[in-house]
């Protein structure tokens, strides 16, 4: 039996692994952490909070994954309906702000409605980022006061120099009659792209991925430090090399491509162009079980020092001691356009004090629990090098035989479900490959 090597132990590297089960093959699975679970793992505190490396639900209309995630926790999951909302200058908006502008003043309402008027006058223009997108979809001050300075918290970049290749559903592009009535009731109907979503009820997000841990070998704490294509051989940092016949990489591209002995240099240099952002992620306990009621919020304003706000004990009332919440704040940085400049334990007071100038920790309310998770990588940044970059590196992994999945693999804003799909995917390169060969 040839031995299949995955490297990485989320979403990725278990769908590529459940895939390869399902042929009767089983892998080996590395990763570098004392933990699985990747993106997705879970950490329980002796506080009692159950925390997820950043806000992870399962929001998928695939019922084959539907049906296996559900299977892995034993059917004992919760399903709700998506609450979602916004904060702009002490305003709380209904989720998306376009349809929801009742909520903001009426200055303001006015000049968002005409100037979605005069742009739906023009002649339709060549897009060629992102900001140019936004204008000609909302008008200059929606795109202005909302998008644009949303993507600058959480993209670390202007609008300007993103592409528009990851928007798809993600922001929702409202009719002139859907922004009026909007303006006009505060009963809009709901059009965000999540309506329904499930979480397990206890062991947090990772506990998705129970039974396939059993389909495959998995071995902890093995940083990849060289990947030889030629003698197809993977070394660790704990001076342990194994050797494989085929191998899938849900690695970090900018990690992974120097890591592979050979690299031309200009695959490397395209590696390294490719952005991502990293956040800090603070988790705050309080003693006040509902202080807000929205599973994620979306925070507009510069001088608020987080970008979204989820709420762990929305998701299950396990993750959480018996009368108390958590708010889990995320603050965005990036290597390329925002480094972090400082500790990550330095962002838990300013983000305690904007909850509570936001108000939603109330003056009564008691901190009881605080948490910094720093993850180096986040989401991916479609900057304007993107796709010229992803397309060398991405053609190199073809031609020596690493198939790559995963949000990091592949390199694109995909979700968890889709993370577990591009593994299979890979898995399905590999086993076709060896069946041309046969």
């Amino acid at each position: 039996m040839p031995q299949f090597a995955i490297l990485g132990s989320g979403m990725a590297g278990f769908g590529a692994a459940h895939k390869l089960h399902t042929e009767g093959i089983r892998p080996t699975i590395y990763d570098m952490k004392p933990h699985h679970g990747g993106h997705t793992a879970s950490h329980q505190f002796a506080e009692g909070f159950t925390l997820d490396e950043g806000p992870h639900i399962s929001f998928t209309k695939n019922e084959r994954i539907k049906e296996l995630f559900a299977n892995s926790v034993e059917q004992e999951y919760e399903e709700y309906q998506a609450k979602v909302n916004n904060y702009w200058r002490g305003h709380w908006i209904d989720h998306p702000a376009q349809c929801n502008l009742h909520g903001v003043p009426e200055d303001l309402k006015v000049k968002i409605i005409c100037d979605l008027v005069e742009e739906l006058k023009k002649e339709p223009g060549k897009i060629e980022n992102y900001e140019q997108w936004l204008r000609a979809s909302f008008g200059n001050t929606f795109a202005e006061t909302f998008p644009m300075e949303y993507t600058k918290k959480y993209h670390t970049t202007g609008a300007c120099n993103l592409s528009t290749d990851w928007i798809g559903p993600r922001v929702y592009q409202a009719s002139l009659e859907e922004v009026v009535r909007g303006a006009l009731s505060p009963n809009a109907p709901g059009v965000h792209y999540i309506t329904q979503f499930r979480y397990p009820k206890q062991g947090g997000f990772v506990s998705y991925l129970n039974d396939f841990v059993q389909q495959a070998d998995v071995k902890l704490e093995h940083k990849l430090t060289g990947l030889n294509p030629q003698s197809k051989t993977l070394t660790f940092n704990n001076s342990v090399t194994e050797q494989y016949e085929h191998v899938a990489s849900s690695i970090p591209l900018p990690v992974l491509v120097p890591l592979i002995e050979g690299a031309p240099r200009e695959v490397v240099e395209a590696a390294q162009k490719l952005a991502c952002s990293e956040v800090v992620v603070v988790c705050v306990g309080i003693d006040n079980p509902d202080p807000i009621d929205a599973h994620w919020s979306y925070f507009y304003d510069a001088d608020v020092s987080f970008t979204r706000l989820s709420t762990p004990h929305l998701q299950s009332r396990q993750n959480v001691p018996p009368g108390h919440s958590c708010l889990m704040a995320e603050c965005y940085y990036s290597d390329k356009y925002r480094p972090l400049d400082c500790h990550p334990d330095d962002c838990i007071e300013p983000v305690v004090a904007d909850l509570r100038r936001t108000g939603v920790i109330k003056p009564d309310d008691k901190v009881v629990f605080t948490r910094a998770m720093h993850l180096k990588y986040a989401n991916i940044i479609f900057d304007l090098e993107r796709a010229k970059a992803l397309e060398i590196v991405h053609g190199y992994l073809d031609e020596i035989g690493v198939a790559y999945c995963g949000r990091y693999g592949m390199w694109a804003y995909i979700w968890t479900d889709q993370s577990f799909l591009s593994g299979e995917k890979a898995a399905d390169r590999i086993l076709s490959g060896i069946e041309s060969h046969v």
